[in-house]
């Protein structure tokens, strides 16, 4: 994958969300966590160079921290973001596992088993980390199920049906491109070679 088309997707990722981000200010809680990110991080250790396998989801989902972050007012470092970057890795790692046999199959299993893996990390650190949650099983099953009640309007059960529905759709989404951009150059190549009588 050359350089511009990298950047782009890196801008395009960034772009998606910052704008699903202001989406949930305004009301649009369905959409929480709906997001590429994840499907860049499983998709891009499959298909792109060594340099870019993870410098692309991570520095978009920095950018994007970065924005949103200054936007809400936040703290530009918080724990949970290395929480955040280090599960993204591990989505990463799973897509390096199965670089060598990408199918429809196994890369939508990976997408799923990657949304479970996000999904478990991110929420049992908020649970060790927020002292709104008690330290108990009780505790980890509120920040599994609903979170907590400052957070209420989007319940994290929520957070972990939209990522598996989002993760699944720019996952199918990159591999459809993908093929088609093979089968372009394939068809390309095909009608360049010399035609014999």
């Amino acid at each position: 994958m050359p350089m511009i088309p990298a950047l782009i997707l890196i801008l395009v990722a960034v772009a998606y969300r910052i704008l699903m981000g202001l989406a949930i200010i305004s009301g649009t809680t369905w959409l929480s966590n709906f997001a590429p990110l994840a499907a860049i991080a499983l998709c891009g250790a499959v298909y792109f160079p060594p340099k870019l396998k993870f410098t692309v989801p991570l520095l978009a989902l920095f950018l994007s921290d970065v924005v949103l972050n200054v936007y809400y007012g936040a703290p530009l470092f918080v724990p949970l973001m290395v929480c955040r970057y280090f599960a993204l890795g591990l989505v990463g790692w799973i897509g390096l596992v199965i670089a060598n046999r990408p199918s429809w199959t196994t890369l939508l299993s990976a997408s799923l088993a990657g949304s479970t893996l996000f999904y478990l990390i991110t929420n049992a650190f908020s649970w060790l980390s927020d002292p709104g949650y008690a330290k108990n099983f009780a505790g980890l099953i509120q920040a599994l199920t609903v979170g907590l009640p400052a957070y209420g309007a989007t319940p994290t059960w929520m957070f972990f049906r939209n990522s598996v529905v989002s993760d699944l759709f720019f996952t199918g989404l990159f591999v459809l491109c993908m093929n088609l951009v093979r089968s372009s150059e394939r068809a390309r190549a095909a009608s360049a070679l010399p035609h014999t009588a």
